[in-house]
């Protein structure tokens, strides 16, 4: 199970859920915004705006507010103009993190990232600190009731996917980042309906945490996906199922 999927686990138990909803649909339409500023208004000929439509169509967004976001990009509607960043940083025991970041206010945002690290005995690195560690990944989540193990070797893996694994209430399914469009297009056609899918920063080798040091890189964690500029976190550490039961139960 990825430390993604074991965050949701805590959330879940904790029914934090619901609560995150409002800061998930935030980071979608930052996306659709992006996305569409980036490549224009038509998902047919800008693949990553067709992939932010499925992503926000896959948590249910009304269509009246994916079409919006997508007129801000485009410039029918006024709206903010967002940048892309990339921080990195390191976390308690030396575990590396990674954030993609899209705001409108680099100078706010990084101050309060930097924030963040220093609040669970972590540090804001520079470029490099973090992702000499990880591989850079086309990740699809797709719910397991929406797709058989057959079903994602014949789709995913025959349109280009390295691989799918068992991701507690999930699949995920990685692929070459040039392969992503072409995966999801194949699972579309396929009528196999997915959660999300992005170009993550997966780990090379994952650092195994306990004790206080996994509060501090689970909170670090969740506090990173919290910020609303914050699209994605990916980091290194991984925490036993135990140790997960313990935090969940405190």
């Amino acid at each position: 199970m990825s430390g993604h999927s074991k965050w949701a686990t805590i959330k879940h138990k904790k029914g934090a859920l619901d609560a995150k909803r409002g800061k998930l649909f935030t980071k979608l339409i930052k996306e659709l915004t992006v996305a569409a500023r980036m490549g224009g208004g038509d998902p047919g000929g800008n693949p990553r705006l067709r992939k932010a439509i499925a992503d926000a169509k896959g948590q249910s967004m009304p269509n009246d507010t994916i079409a919006r976001a997508v007129k801000r990009g485009t410039g029918e509607l006024e709206g903010a103009a967002y940048e892309e960043l990339l921080y990195e940083g390191t976390g308690p025991s030396g575990t590396l993190f990674i954030a993609d970041v899209m705001t409108d206010n680099r100078n706010r945002t990084v101050a309060e990232i930097r924030k963040i690290f220093e609040k669970h005995n972590g540090v804001l690195g520079g470029g490099g600190t973090a992702a000499w560690a990880f591989d850079r990944k086309g990740q699809i989540m797709v719910p397991k009731p929406n797709a058989t193990e057959d079903q994602l070797m014949e789709v995913a893996v025959g349109a280009g996917a390295d691989d799918y694994s068992d991701a507690g209430e999930d699949w995920q399914i990685l692929s070459d980042p040039s392969a992503l469009d072409g995966v999801i297009k194949a699972l579309e056609a396929a009528k196999i309906a997915t959660k999300s899918s992005n170009l993550a920063w997966l780990p090379k080798n994952k650092r195994e945490v306990s004790g206080r040091d996994a509060e501090l890189c689970l909170s670090l964690a969740d506090a990173l996906d919290d910020h609303d500029d914050v699209q994605n976190v990916f980091a290194d550490f991984d925490v036993s199922d135990e140790e997960i039961a313990r935090i969940a139960g405190a």
